[in-house]
């Protein structure tokens, strides 16, 4: 499968906020409720259309992805495949080039996720480690490793 990002369109908004509602209801409903409009609102705080990109599949849009420069790490902030998509190791081969991409400029790749989201199985595979917890979320780092090379057809990619 050709995996690649595009950057992200004004008229993307409505796929990349129906894709968080449908892929994150059920468990925002297991925490909080659910509740559309203030959903709505939550998500137009959070989500940052300069930091986001749209992740493709053999030309199809297939999910999205938010990440941003913090100090001395990249924040992955949001990973979203759609479902019919999901198990095909699109999600993984954004991850690692995001990885590759941290190695490269000596950084980690930090993130936060829901407790209970599958996707915590993921991160630990790729390498990421537990740094603290809350309420509902576990914090992940991935350090670069040392002595790796990043593909280069991968860098270009990304």
């Amino acid at each position: 499968m050709d995996v690649h990002l595009r950057a992200f369109q004004d008229r993307d908004f409505e796929f990349v906020r129906e894709l968080y509602f449908e892929t994150m209801r059920w468990a925002i409903e297991r925490y909080f409720g659910w509740n559309r409009l203030q959903q709505e609102e939550n998500f137009s705080t959070w989500f940052k259309s300069n930091e986001a990109r749209i992740i493709t599949a053999d030309g199809t849009d297939a999910g999205w992805i938010q990440q941003r420069q913090d100090a001395g790490a990249i924040f992955l902030g949001s990973i979203y495949v759609t479902p019919a998509m999901q198990g095909k190791g699109i999600g993984t081969s954004v991850i690692q080039n995001l990885l590759y991409l941290a190695e490269h400029r000596s950084q980690a790749v930090t993130l936060a996720v829901m407790k209970i989201n599958p996707a915590v199985r993921l991160y630990q595979r790729l390498g990421f480690r537990t740094t603290h917890e809350d309420d509902y979320k576990v914090y992940m780092r991935a350090d670069p490793k040392t002595g790796g090379s990043c593909p280069t057809d991968s860098m270009q990619r990304w």
